[in-house]
């Protein structure tokens, strides 16, 4: 069951928070002017906290009931944890400051640490994937985290095609030849087994034993899976539509 747990919230949090990171990082494309970076951005504003929900929740498994596994993660990659935590502060500092102060160098700034949190996080997951799947550390696990920020990238490009309109959901919609919403909806579901791919493999590469305190922590992860889907669920109903213009980001 413990194993079950974690895949359930590292998966998650690979589909639903590689969205807005692959948006991020390519939000140079989606949008060319000031104006248009925003409502890019307001295609992720209602879902990004809530993805990040999954990943502090992989974490409290990991701590809780894998520690042993958490220590061997940490110890091996602590460079790349670092990395990894900086993408996610500079990403969400950009998101919260670029509307708060009006001009449009303040803007051009965070909309950069968007971008360079964006790539920071899609490679970081990249070299942890590239370790846990083929054992590699230094600069040739490069290539492999490549292939997986491209994956990032392309997820991201997915899920804006289905929540932008106009010339930006034409951009997003380049991978769906341009065509409309069952395409899009398609690639995205395309995308999204490919990332759930990547997590099961690497996955089966973990010395996945859980520790002694599962009896204790697995009854009331169970009793808050529920909720947490349910939280999920209401905001993704309630956001449903595409994005009709700048939102509070």
């Amino acid at each position: 069951m413990e194993i079950f747990i974690l895949a359930f919230f590292a998966l998650g949090y690979l589909v639903l928070a590689g969205a807005d990171i692959g948006v991020g990082m390519t939000l140079p494309y989606l949008g060319r002017s000031g104006a248009e970076r925003r409502e890019v951005i307001a295609a992720i504003a209602p879902f990004f906290l809530g993805n990040e929900v999954w990943l502090v929740a992989t974490a409290g498994v990991l701590a809780g009931l894998f520690p042993e596994l958490e220590g061997e993660l940490l110890a091996g990659n602590y460079s790349v944890v670092v990395v990894l935590l900086l993408g996610w502060i500079v990403r969400d500092m950009g998101l919260w400051l670029r509307g708060r102060v009006p001009g449009r160098r303040w803007a051009g700034f965070w909309d950069g640490a968007i971008v360079a949190g964006s790539w920071g996080l899609a490679l970081s997951w990249g070299l942890l994937l590239s370790h846990v799947l083929l054992g590699i550390q230094g600069p040739v696990a490069l290539l492999p985290a490549l292939v997986v920020a491209a994956l990032f990238a392309t997820h991201g490009l997915t899920f804006a095609a289905l929540r932008l309109r106009g010339v930006l959901r034409e951009r997003a919609a380049v991978l769906s030849g341009g065509s409309g919403g069952p395409v899009e909806a398609r690639t995205y579901t395309l995308t999204t087994g490919a990332l759930v791919a990547v997590g099961v493999l690497a996955g089966l590469r973990l010395p996945l034993h859980p520790g002694t305190s599962g009896s204790l922590l697995v009854p009331v992860i169970l009793v808050l899976i529920p909720l947490l889907v349910a939280a999920q669920g209401w905001v993704w109903w309630t956001f449903r539509h595409r994005v009709t213009g700048p939102s509070y980001l």
